[in-house]
């Protein structure tokens, strides 16, 4: 199906300025930025490296997870990785089913669906943890196309974009990537798309203007307002 006719059966009430719009998962549609900080930390902790404080854990949130936990564990020697990763995995998916999306996003993924947006996933998460938080009944087909970072590079390679646009047939200029971290911004410069941070999620957006975002969203109703109306 082309972006043409997915268009035709939206009911669009005004243009659209993109047509793909790409979101990153963690901090920006689900509320997980606490729980992935903790199992960070007590993973580095098993594993006997220096515990990273909340902001360093916070920071490597959306990279994928072995240049994250050893950009978080500069100490952890590279032999013990495998054993970092797997704590980290013991930790996270204690708690996994513990995390929610954030308040007002299905309304905004709704919203956007009606208007005929292509709507994907960029994300830092593995295939197997994006496809578990994607069985929520509330997410039963909302997203058209997503990648994950053990299935093409991590962040902020443009790969994920590039593979996405790729399989939409969409330009740069016609997608926006959404995300909440500076990882997220740098990879949709990579790619020459647009950006919009979400200042809700892992990272504080003091660094995010480097980046050009068109908006800084402080909350998903926010988002939501400003992807009505710009995009």
């Amino acid at each position: 199906m082309t972006t043409e006719n997915h268009s035709e059966n939206s009911g669009e009430k005004r243009p659209r300025r993109f047509d793909l719009i790409a979101f990153d998962w963690d901090g920006t549609v689900a509320d997980s930025t606490a729980i992935i900080t903790r199992s960070i930390q007590e993973a580095v902790r098993d594993v006997g490296g220096t515990v990273p404080s909340d902001e360093q854990a916070a920071y490597v949130i959306g990279m994928a997870l072995m240049p994250a936990l050893a950009r978080a564990a500069p100490d952890v020697p590279p032999e013990k990785y495998p054993e970092l990763g797997n704590r980290y995995r013991h930790h996270f998916f204690k708690h996994q089913d513990d995390i929610c999306l954030f308040d007002g996003i299905l309304p905004l993924l709704d919203d956007l669906r009606s208007r005929g947006h292509w709507l994907t996933v960029a994300t830092g998460k593995s295939r197997m943890g994006l496809n578990h938080a994607l069985q929520d009944s509330q997410l039963k087909g909302m997203f058209d196309g997503s990648r994950t970072a053990d299935e093409t590079a991590g962040k902020p390679s443009p790969l994920m974009l590039h593979e996405l646009m790729a399989e939409f047939g969409v330009e740069p200029e016609r997608t926006l990537m959404i995300g909440d971290t500076t990882h997220d911004l740098q990879m949709a410069v990579n790619a020459g798309c647009a950006c919009v941070g979400v200042s809700y999620g892992a990272h504080a957006p003091d660094n995010f203007a480097q980046f050009n975002p068109l908006f800084v969203a402080d909350s998903a109703r926010q988002l939501h307002r400003w992807l009505a109306e710009n995009a």
